[in-house]
């Protein structure tokens, strides 16, 4: 027999029981918001993320780059793009590093600080100063004096295989590719502006006359048959 203190203990025990319910449903809603917000969210970078790739973009370019295009790179507001580079260039000068970063041309690029510019020069210029071998120099002289020429005729000129020594002339930017044969399809070389730069001239009518001591075309291309012959 169920007597009114039964009724009222059930109907509190039946309160609870939904309250219970609900607050573990609201919960779980609650899960599924927050599981969707996670899945959905990862447009925002952490500022490590984002710092990390600025400075990877800036060791890359050759120019500067403006605080627009890296936000559109990186999809990131524009505001916490140039919040990130003046945030590094203070971090720079804090830390008085080789480099810092500047605003130039409406963009940001990396430069090495002035007061290490000796140092900066001394490395580049070394390389560039370094005397070029005999052999080097011989074959810069029937490149000068038979340009546009394949690798092949100057090999015959000077009667040994040259293709590591024109590495060199082309690294060091004196001398340059120029077409190729229109029979063998050979590359053919000349000199660039930087060697008549090097060599103080206007124009290549100004080397000195040294044509008569090299061989005719004619001469060159039996001399290429036989070393053909011989290979």
């Amino acid at each position: 027999m169920t007597t009114e203190h039964d009724r009222i203990g059930e109907s509190g025990l039946t309160e609870r029981v939904e309250d219970a319910a609900d607050a573990e449903a609201a919960e779980i809603v609650g899960g599924a918001d927050s599981s969707d917000d996670a899945l959905e969210a990862p447009a925002a970078q952490a500022p490590a993320d984002l710092r990390g790739a600025v400075e990877a973009i800036l060791l890359v370019i050759d120019e500067p780059v403006r605080a627009k295009l890296l936000a559109q790179v990186l999809d990131t507001p524009e505001p916490q793009v140039d919040g990130c580079l003046r945030g590094l260039q203070a971090e720079y000068d804090d830390q008085q590093r080789g480099f810092e970063l500047r605003e130039v041309a409406g963009g940001w690029r990396l430069y090495s600080r002035p007061e290490f510019a000796a140092f900066v020069e001394r490395f580049v210029l070394d390389g560039q100063q370094a005397r070029l071998t005999q052999a080097a120099l011989e074959t810069l002289a029937v490149v000068a004096y038979r340009q546009p020429v394949s690798r092949t005729r100057v090999s015959a000129v000077r009667g040994v295989n040259v293709d590591g020594v024109m590495r060199t002339l082309l690294s060091r930017g004196l001398v340059e590719e120029a077409g190729f044969d229109g029979e063998s399809g050979a590359v053919l070389y000349r000199t660039s502006s930087y060697f008549l730069e090097r060599l103080g001239l206007n124009n290549l009518t100004e080397l000195p006359n040294l044509a008569n001591f090299l061989p005719e075309f004619t001469t060159i291309d039996s001399l290429e048959d036989e070393l053909s012959r011989e290979g």
